[in-house]
């Protein structure tokens, strides 16, 4: 049995360059698109007090029930309405030698989103103008399997090999072959954490007899990134 020395090459590892007949290109390749957003988020909370627990949950159940019967109006605008939290809490007196309940307060909030913007504003107006009902939003977005993630990896991939190509031929050489193509991410800027994004709160009030005019909201466009690194070999240069 040999055993390895130090003047032993090591075989089984690769070598991180090519060789001077076969040299290896490591490019990087990088697509930034704006697109119009495909659907809006606004997030729903109605509240209710009381001075006893019965009568802070029969206020919130129908304070509730009139919110999701207003939504659910609209049809197949809305792709999606979703449950996120529901709370009662009790009020304790601040001052005095028992603690006792003064009150209790219920909230529930709701996630609506919305395929057709031209409503958005008519709906969110209607929502705000409901007793103890405060609306957060829009937040605009993609949907996971839009179109434009596809389109912007493609166009990194296609300034990858148009750059490795510009390297080549500034060196008398053309590409070979592609060895490798690590992709860092093709993402969309996260909706609920944007920078700059525009967004409507208010808390409602009680029903008035004249309609409250609907909310002029402009959609906002979203950023679409794809990021790369690609190896490639080129032929032998001309130096």
């Amino acid at each position: 049995m040999t055993h390895p020395t130090d003047a032993t090459p090591a075989t089984d590892t690769p070598l991180p360059y090519g060789t001077p007949d076969t040299p290896r290109l490591a490019v990087r390749g990088e697509a930034r698109l704006e697109v119009d957003p495909e659907i809006a988020r606004i997030a729903v909370t109605i509240s209710a007090r009381g001075t006893d627990r019965t009568t802070a949950l029969t206020d919130l159940t129908h304070r509730n029930d009139a919110a999701l019967t207003l939504i659910k109006t609209y049809g197949d605008a809305i792709e999606k309405l979703e449950t996120g939290t529901f709370s009662l809490t009790p009020q304790l007196t601040e001052k005095g030698r028992h603690e006792r309940i003064r009150a209790y307060h219920g909230r529930v909030t709701h996630t609506a989103t919305l395929n057709d913007f031209t409503i958005l504003g008519e709906l969110t107006t209607r929502l705000a103008d409901l007793d103890l009902t405060r609306v957060d939003g829009p937040w605009w977005a993609l949907r996971p399997d839009s179109p434009a993630h596809r389109a912007a990896r493609t166009q990194a991939v296609h300034e990858a090999v148009q750059r490795a190509r510009e390297y080549a031929e500034a060196l008398g050489a053309r590409l070979d072959a592609l060895l490798e193509i690590a992709d860092l991410g093709a993402e969309n800027t996260a909706p609920d954490q944007a920078p700059g994004m525009r967004g409507f709160a208010g808390y409602g009030r009680a029903a008035v007899q004249e309609t409250a005019p609907a909310l002029d909201l402009e959609p906002q466009r979203q950023a679409v990134y794809a990021h790369l690194n690609a190896r490639f070999t080129m032929t032998r240069p001309v130096l």
